[in-house]
Parts: C-alpha cells; structure tokens; sequence
C-alpha cells in the first residue's frame, strides 16, 4: 500500500507574542530562541520522508524569511487567531495538492526526530482525523486529516479534550517523544534539551546559560 504524502501546516507566532512563558529565562534572547525552535521544528518536518512540503503560516517577516531559506512555503498569517491561521495555511495546501493529506504540527518541538513524525503521519493516514496529545496529555502538538475529510483543528488550552470531543483519533503511540515535546516553560525546555534538539536551538540554549543548569 502506497503511503500518504502530507502537507504539514505551522503555525508561526509574531515575535513579540511568542515565547512569552519563557521571558523571565531566556532574556533579551527570547525572540532569537523563538526563531530557532520555529526552524529546527520546520527543517525536521522537511525531513520526514512522508512530508511533500510545510506551509509555514506567519505575519512576522523575520522568522518568514528563515524558514523559507529551508524551504517552507511561507503565507501570511490572517491574524484571526490560531485555528483560523491553521485553517488558512490547509487552503493553501489544498490549492497546492488536494490529493494530499493534511497535518497541522505546532512550530515549539526543538527535538523533533523525521523518524517519529513518519510514525505519527502513518498512524494518522489510517483514520478520518486524527491527533497527538503533547506531553502534559492536555494539550495537542499534531491534528490531521486525511484527502477530502474536513479540516477542523482545535488548538489551544485543553485542546485535547476539544479534539476528541470532535471525533479525532487519539494517537498513542511508542517511541514518539520528540512528537509529544512542544516548549512553553524551562523545565520544558530543559526537557527538549534532554532528548536532543536541533541545531538552531543547541546554538541559542548556551546563551540563556544559567538558567538551564
């Protein structure tokens, strides 16, 4: 059986909005840990075999312009809020190839692994609309439908209760951590660290320093 190529959606918040749990930690190097996050997540989503492309939505021409040179598509935000951006990046990528499935992956998992997203998209093909809860088990950092079903996420607060409330398959899946990884908090970014991040946040982390031991 032939399996499912994906369109994955991120959602890319404007930089003073983004990361503004992590303030107190990061410093004046909020905005640069934001933009590497962004990136490491992007490069590791192009990277998964099952990914024929990222549509990168976003208002803020900066991290705009570095997830592009990585080869995101890149459309800007409405400004509407999450679901609505999310929404308007699946018609982009229904424009660009209705034959494709339709993943929406959250833009703060450093560690993400191509190997643990071909698993999660794999196991997300074999249902009408499907989800994986974050590590918390309260919130989602992917939701994704199949060609022709309805895209309809979810996204923030206990977004994991909305979305199987509505239906969506609950992914619980082995050996997907860096899936379940997304960062708000230190110790979440501590936790990231732990299991390996990419190279754009390994840069950023020894300048936050301290903070991190």
């Amino acid at each position: 059986m032939q399996l499912a190529r994906w369109s994955i959606v991120v959602p890319v918040k404007t930089l003073i909005r983004a990361k503004t749990r992590l303030a107190g930690a990061a410093g004046p190097y909020r905005t640069d840990l934001a933009v590497a996050v962004a990136s490491d997540t992007v490069a590791a989503a192009l990277r998964c075999p099952l990914v024929a492309r990222v549509i990168v939505v976003t208002a803020d021409p900066l991290p705009a312009e570095r997830l592009a040179a990585l080869g995101a598509h890149v459309v800007t935000d409405p400004d509407r809020g999450l679901n609505a951006a999310l929404r308007f990046g699946a018609a982009e990528a229904l424009r660009l190839a209705p034959d494709d499935a339709i993943g929406a992956l959250q833009a703060d998992l450093p560690a993400l692994r191509p190997e643990e997203l071909e698993i999660v998209l794999t196991a997300a093909a074999e249902f009408e609309q499907a989800f994986v809860p974050d590590a918390a088990e309260v919130g989602t950092t992917f939701y994704g439908v199949r060609p022709g079903v309805p895209f309809r996420p979810g996204f923030g607060g206990e977004s994991r209760a909305r979305h199987l409330s509505r239906g969506a398959k609950e992914l619980a899946l082995d050996g997907i951590p860096s899936v379940r990884r997304d960062v708000d908090t230190i110790e979440d970014l501590r936790e990231a660290l732990a299991l390996g991040v990419g190279p754009a946040t390994a840069a950023v982390a020894p300048l936050i320093g301290r903070r991190l031991a």
